[in-house]
């Protein structure tokens, strides 16, 4: 459509009217027929007619509209899934997802290609990436096999969108089993992506494929999971508890070997078992135990034997890490009380030193069902080196086991009886074996039976100043800081002890007071029978250093007590250490760790500076970079995109000086993300249809879809209008300009100028 619109100066024709008005009257004023003759008087009268005719012409600016109707261009996005999981053959009459899904698109070829006339057709197929695919007459000419290693739904979702900036997209179509299976850095949540496109107004037709139920008519046996504690002493028994699932071969018997390999490197089978399911996907548990008889780091091996017809043996073994420790300190702490505050804290002091560990048994006398079936065995040599007895009766042990323990304490091992309404001569110990060890003197005329009221004859009312002796100040287990100087400090700083503590009637000829309270009375008593070492301890609250913020003094003392009675307090070496709290890693998953150095008594080592590096399992060693903080000192890696072993070591200098080195292992597991659990996601796929304002289609709708979309494609229709102007060109300028200079050269010329 064409027409003429003026667009007047000022948008008003009164503005052209009076120009037009004041030229007439110029007109008017026009040059004297005396001078001229009326053929020249015509002339100039014309050439004026002509310029105050453009002059007016120009102030009503007449333009030229052209109005068009068209279509407004659109792009229609099909992504097709070419990962490893869409071979699985889930799909009607044993068709493999890929093959359903190519002869959805072939069904839907006519949609297509009548679509393309219309308005622009972009394919792309996808596993960790996009990547276009050609379109050509209705046709996706996809890859015959899928092979990705990876399905990164909403990475190709963001990306597809980035590389469609600026365009009218009709909809995005995907086709896919549903399942993101991806890896760092294309980990991006398919509902982010989703959520854009609302955004944006472009809805997401889902199209799935393949069965939700699980892995279906796939054959399959899988270690799932293996655990074990991370540290172990030599010769300790370690549990290890494993996980197996099995699908696809009911009643079958599955053979399953423990591998162990040792710090040198040698591998050993120490255990065999069989497996066998009843039902599709059961999980199977097994439990193996190892009992390491060097120091040093083990590798623990689950594997299966591969079955005929299996798609995945990736899946079929499971590896993690154990560091068997040397010289470890093994800690029996018996109690009878479990809410007793004194325990936890202790316990989770000691649980900071990886060199001791203890065993807490809660012993009752009133629940015989408390008492471990190998609870008489632990007193003999051997079985641990120090004995801690909280606050429990004499009457929940048995004569025997404490005439054991005191025989074993004359042998070397140590023993500390801490304070309580039922230790020392309170608890009945005055008439026992141990009244022979204890470093105090006890009378069986104490004797407090349970549930009774405190007396002031055998206890300490709190709150009690514990302070070092004289010869305390000097002895290992008080020894809170690095110079005398500095460990007084900390005591005098240390809080009270608000509960109080046991009243002795006298200290043994012999025995040391380590600590007393500031009224003389007798705190902390040590003494040597035969080859072991024994401390009286009166009270039972020191919890309360740690929560009034003096957990490193609590932390320090209670390792030093442990380490005096083993016998460990001449040891001088510092210790260089690095920690994990996973061993057992997926591909491309971020690695942390802690690494530090601390003194022979436990006390991190100030200015310590640290070097790491990570050897990789092709041979590659890459340094990493460490963040310090008050806290700890802290590292990360992410380049685990190999599977196999990895090594983390550090090497540690204080002042130019070499403190030693420490290197840990960690696996990153040979996981086929694709087919190790290769099941569809139909949820997913919904979810992300319905945020999108999309549908969830089967393969059978997806060609009436199409067609809905082509004619939907009529409503989008766009006017343009084009406008032309030639009053402000420069032809015009030039022609009035022209007609200006004729009309003076001509006044010129015939004498009116």
């Amino acid at each position: 459509m064409i027409r003429w619109f003026l667009y007047p100066v000022g948008d008003s024709y009164l503005v052209a009217a009076a120009a037009a008005l004041l030229l007439f009257l110029l007109l008017r004023i026009g040059p004297s027929s005396e001078k001229l003759g009326p053929h020249r008087r015509r002339v100039l009268i014309a050439l004026r007619c002509a310029i105050f005719g453009m002059i007016i012409l120009a102030m009503l600016r007449p333009t030229l509209v052209v109005l068009e109707t068209r279509k407004q261009s659109a792009t229609l996005i099909l992504l097709a899934d070419q990962s490893r999981s869409m071979t699985i053959r889930d799909d009607l009459n044993g068709r493999s997802r890929w093959e359903a899904l190519c002869e959805a698109l072939g069904a839907a070829r006519g949609a297509l290609q009548a679509l393309g006339s219309e308005i622009e057709v972009k394919a792309y197929t996808f596993d960790s990436e996009p990547r276009p695919a050609k379109f050509v007459d209705g046709r996706v000419e996809l890859p015959e096999v899928p092979d990705g290693p990876q399905t990164a739904i909403g990475y190709t979702l963001e990306e597809v969108l980035r590389q469609e900036t600026g365009k009218r997209v009709l909809g995005v179509f995907l086709f896919s089993d549903g399942a993101q299976r991806t890896i760092p850095p294309r980990d991006v949540l398919p509902q982010n992506a989703a959520a854009r496109l609302k955004h944006l107004g472009q809805p997401l037709y889902t199209i799935r494929f393949g069965q939700s139920r699980g892995l279906g008519q796939v054959q399959d046996v899988a270690v799932t999971d293996l655990v074990a504690d991370s540290t172990v002493f030599v010769k300790n028994e370690l549990a290890v508890a494993a996980q197996v699932r099995i699908d696809g071969y009911l009643n079958r018997q599955i053979p399953a070997a423990f591998v162990v390999e040792t710090p040198t490197g040698k591998t050993e089978t120490i255990a065999q078992q069989t497996v066998q399911a009843t039902e599709d996907g059961q999980r199977v548990p097994l439990k193996f135990r190892f009992l390491p008889d060097t120091p040093g780091e083990y590798k623990l091996t689950l594997q299966l034997e591969q079955q005929p017809g299996e798609l995945v043996t990736t899946n079929n073994r499971l590896s993690t890490f154990v560091q068997v420790l040397k010289g470890g300190i093994r800690v029996l702490y018996i109690e009878a009380f479990p809410g007793r505050v004194e325990r936890r804290f202790l316990v989770q002091s000691l649980a900071g030193s990886p060199d001791i560990g203890v065993d807490a048994v809660l012993l009752n006398v009133q629940a015989p069902e408390t008492r471990p079936p190998d609870f008489s065995e632990r007193f003999q040599p051997g079985k641990y080196d120090v004995y801690l007895l909280g606050n429990i009766d004499a009457e929940a042990f048995r004569k025997e086991e404490l005439a054991e323990l005191a025989a074993t304490v004359k042998r070397g091992a140590g023993l500390l009886m801490s304070g309580g309404l039922q230790s020392f001569g309170p608890g009945g110990y005055a008439e026992t074996p141990l009244a022979e060890v204890l470093p105090v003197k006890m009378d069986r005329l104490e004797r407090q039976r349970p549930g009774s009221a405190v007396s002031r004859d055998l206890h300490l009312l709190g709150p009690i100043k514990m302070r070092p002796t004289a010869v305390g100040t000097t002895n290992y287990c008080l020894r809170l800081a690095a110079t005398a100087e500095e460990s007084a400090t900390v005591w005098g700083q240390l809080p009270p002890l608000r509960e109080g503590a046991n009243k002795f009637v006298g200290v043994k000829p012999g025995a040391i007071v380590l600590a007393e309270s500031e009224q003389k009375q007798p705190l902390l008593v040590a003494q040597t029978v035969g080859e072991g070492r024994v401390l009286a301890f009166a009270a039972d609250s020191t919890w309360q250093w740690w929560m009034r913020g003096f957990e490193l003094p609590h932390k320090r003392f209670w390792r030093q007590v442990i380490l005096w009675l083993a016998k460990k307090d001449e040891a001088t070496e510092g210790n260089v250490w690095v920690r994990l709290n996973h061993r057992r890693f997926t591909p491309g998953q971020r690695v942390e760790f802690t690494v530090g150095a601390q003194g022979p008594s436990g006390e991190p080592l100030p200015n310590a500076a640290f070097q790491v590096e990570v050897e990789m399992p092709g041979g590659k060693k890459t340094p990493v970079a460490l963040v310090q903080s008050p806290e700890a000192t802290t590292g990360s890696f992410r380049d685990t995109q190999a599977a196999g072993d990895y090594t983390i070591r550090v090497t540690a200098t204080q002042d130019g000086r070499e403190l030693g080195s420490a290197s840990i292992r960690f696996l990153v597991m040979d996981q086929d993300l694709e087919l190790d659990n290769p099941m569809a996601d139909a949820t997913l796929m919904d979810n992300l249809a319905a945020m999108t304002g999309g549908k969830a289609l089967v393969p059978e709708q997806l060609p009436a879809v199409l067609r809905e979309l082509a004619e939907a494609t009529e409503d989008y229709q766009i006017e343009t209008e084009t406008k032309k102007t030639f009053w402000d060109t420069w032809p015009f300028l030039l022609v009035l300009i022209g007609l200006l200079s004729v009309e003076w050269y001509l006044r010129k010329q015939w004498g009116l100028v």
